[in-house]
């Protein structure tokens, strides 16, 4: 009869299996942060093809109106952005190409394209249309503020005459008090002195 302690394996063979599982784990980890390594790696190679297509479009948007960024991100999902609400990033398949800008009521996809081409062409027209809302909101602000001033001018204009019409009534009120009491004291040295100017021999 066999012993039964000859079915068991050996102790020094766990430690040998443990070491051999935490292998394969690294393996496996090490591969799969291979593919994201990868993926991230290939968005942002055809994001910098796109960001080159579009290179001579940022060119031309001057210095000094900073509401764009033209920046890839990093991350694991890089993205193109163009401002603070639009950005291209690739879909799924690591191949389309998608416009999207973010509104209140949600993310918008603006142009979605394999091709290089037309998301680019969508990406113009859409600085394009920035710029002329940038520019029309700079106008509407000068009319207001030339309205405003207008409209200050005209209450300026009705206050200062407001003024001088106050000024004259005071003057000439002060000039009509002084010719009533010089009237009201001539009266009253009339009727003091009537007898004394009419023994003088004055007549009227």
């Amino acid at each position: 009869m066999n012993d039964a302690s000859e079915n068991v394996a050996p102790a020094e063979e766990v430690p040998h299996k443990l070491a051999t599982a935490i292998r394969e784990v690294k393996n496996s980890l090490a591969d799969r942060d291979d593919v994201v390594v990868d993926m991230r790696e290939a968005h942002r190679m055809r994001l910098e093809l796109m960001a080159t297509e579009l290179a001579p479009v940022f060119a031309e948007v001057p210095d000094e109106i900073d509401m764009f960024d033209f920046a890839i991100s990093a991350g694991l999902q890089p993205r193109l952005w163009i401002d603070a609400v639009a950005h291209i990033a690739m879909g799924r398949d690591r191949r389309t190409y998608r416009f999207v800008r973010d509104t209140r009521l949600g993310r918008v996809v603006l142009a979605e394209s394999a091709e290089i081409k037309p998301v680019a062409d969508q990406v113009t027209r859409y600085i394009a249309e920035r710029l002329v809302e940038r520019q029309r909101m700079l106008d509407a602000g000068g009319e207001i503020h030339v309205a405003i001033s207008q409209s200050g001018e005209a209450p300026e204009r009705q206050t200062r005459a407001s003024r001088r019409s106050r000024r004259w009534a005071g003057l000439l009120s002060g000039l009509a008090f002084v010719a009533a009491g010089a009237l009201a004291g001539l009266v009253l040295s009339l009727v003091l002195f009537w007898d004394r100017i009419k023994a003088m021999g004055f007549t009227f």
